[in-house]
């Protein structure tokens, strides 16, 4: 087990690769613009010329997940530090047993599912998440108009 310096060391280089301007981009988009009502809106919005963001915020938040669920990063710590990885998994979560149906990879984002799921309040947490996420959009939608 980590000590509570060696997590929050880790926890502050994680924010630090956070900054790196291609990492910072694909999360804005991924925050702002990714939103799928369905599956196939998903694949739609995945693939062609955001499918390297798709998978960069995916792999950057699985990765950092992996430093829980291998002990090297408290949980408990990395979740109060990193709240972002809670709306991220919101978008993905309601389809991500047919995602991983699909493309044959059944571990897809399991170090995040795991890491997620492990707030006693979780269920919870995501469909508030979701819930602001697509309020946000509509009030986008509607100072466009």
């Amino acid at each position: 087990m980590p000590t509570p310096f060696e997590s929050a060391q880790l926890n502050l280089q994680l924010f630090d690769l956070r900054r790196e301007p291609a990492l910072r981009e694909a999360r804005a988009w991924f925050l702002v613009e990714f939103n799928p009502e369905t599956f196939a809106d998903l694949i739609a919005m995945a693939s062609g010329e955001r499918n390297a963001a798709f998978r960069m915020v995916l792999g950057y938040w699985d990765m950092a997940a992996s430093l829980v669920t291998t002990g090297a990063i408290d949980g408990d710590a990395f979740r109060a530090a990193h709240g972002e990885i809670f709306a991220t998994f919101s978008k993905i979560q309601p389809y991500l047993a047919e995602l991983r149906s699909v493309s044959g990879e059944p571990d897809i984002c399991k170090y995040m599912e795991a890491v997620v799921m492990a707030e006693p309040d979780a269920e919870a947490i995501l469909k508030r998440r979701r819930e602001g996420i697509r309020a946000a959009v509509r009030a986008r939608a509607q100072q466009q108009v």
